[in-house]
């Protein structure tokens, strides 16, 4: 039977006695040391790891700084990805790379232009998504390439709602910059990269604007000093009223003390008042009723004399009305003693019917 090549190998490198030889032992280590040495990636810091399974087809993103392992035989690929901040310009004249490009001229929503001499980007690939990143752009730093037409045409849209003059105050300054920074992450972040900040100077306009922007910044400022001038007016003017008013309540607590001082003399000499009108009151009604009780007993006795009086004259009325005519005639001529009657009939005849008296000598 023919000898095969691995039997061969192994004879030719076996030494004297049958052993393998010290060329079979090294040769072995180096084969293991290269296979060792290939089956790891060393990761750095502002690194991400992005490890295929060339397998499975699954992928996964290691973000830890150290060494990575890649199994041999084409089992898994590793590409690196620099995660560290990087710096996107637009300033100069023309496009000078994926880092740099044309300034930034904005048309304004009024109609006017400006323009920016050097626009600053923070920016990075985002390490969770390094995957995302390494399949849309592709390895090494090709993801540079999404920054100059995306920041381009969203930074001139933003800037370009406002205007000449809300432009030129830092509060809308900002409010664009923030809309830009958010509509850039949106569509970026699709990508695996993120902007963290921007930078813009202060904006360009034409020399008239510029005098005219000079003007309104020293109107602005004199402005700031009459509105300090007023606000140490306003400072000195609540000091002043401050101290009116300090005194001023002063003078009401001394004469609140003095008012009340004077109540309480008064409640004092109204107490006493109504103590002498009670005792003056219960000292009269006392009189009074005295006084009532011994009218009430005098009316008492005038009533009972009075009453004793009308019983006798009813007494005498009802006896005298039980009396002859006679004796009634008698009593009335006792009455009528001294009295002249004068009699002048109405008709001439023996039966007058109306009879006149006349008092003549005053009657009893």
């Amino acid at each position: 039977m023919a000898e095969s090549p691995f039997r061969r190998v192994f004879g030719f490198l076996k030494g004297a006695g049958g052993e393998p030889s010290r060329l079979w032992l090294a040769a072995a280590a180096i084969v293991i040391v290269i296979v060792m040495f290939r089956s790891f990636t060393s990761l750095e810091a502002g690194q991400v790891a992005v490890r295929i399974n060339n397998i499975t087809g699954s992928t996964e993103v290691i973000t830890q700084p150290g060494l990575v392992l890649k199994l041999p035989f084409g089992i898994h690929n590793v590409y690196l990805l620099d995660v560290s901040p990087q710096t996107f310009h637009l300033r100069g004249p023309e496009n000078k790379g994926p880092l740099e490009g044309k300034e930034l001229s904005v048309r304004a929503s009024d109609g006017s232009s400006f323009a920016f001499n050097d626009t600053t980007l923070l920016f990075r690939a985002i390490p969770g998504t390094a995957d995302d990143t390494l399949r849309d752009s592709g390895l090494g730093h090709a993801y540079y390439e999404w920054m100059l037409p995306y920041a381009r045409a969203i930074l001139r849209d933003e800037f370009g709602r406002e205007s000449t003059i809300s432009v030129s105050n830092p509060t809308s300054f900002a409010q664009a910059e923030q809309r830009a920074k958010t509509r850039l992450n949106k569509l970026l972040g699709a990508h695996g990269i993120e902007v963290t900040s921007i930078v813009t100077p202060r904006p360009r306009f034409s020399p008239e604007y510029e005098n005219l922007i000079e003007s309104r910044n020293q109107t602005e400022n004199q402005l700031a000093v009459i509105d300090s001038e007023l606000a140490r007016a306003r400072t000195e003017r609540d000091r002043k009223l401050a101290e009116v008013e300090r005194d001023q309540n002063k003078v009401i607590q001394t004469k609140r003390a003095e008012l009340e001082a004077q109540l309480a003399t008064a409640w004092t000499q109204q107490t006493q008042t109504h103590r002498e009108v009670d005792t003056y009151k219960i000292e009269k009604t006392a009189a009074g009723q005295a006084a009532r009780s011994a009218a009430k007993s005098t009316a008492d006795q005038l009533k009972g004399q009075l009453d004793a009086q009308y019983q006798s004259r009813k007494a005498e009325i009802d006896a005298f009305r039980n009396q002859p005519v006679e004796r009634v005639m008698e009593r009335l001529g006792e009455r009528l003693e001294g009295v002249t009657i004068n009699i002048q009939p109405y008709r001439n005849d023996g039966n007058p019917q109306r009879v006149q008296l006349e008092n003549v000598g005053g009657a009893r």
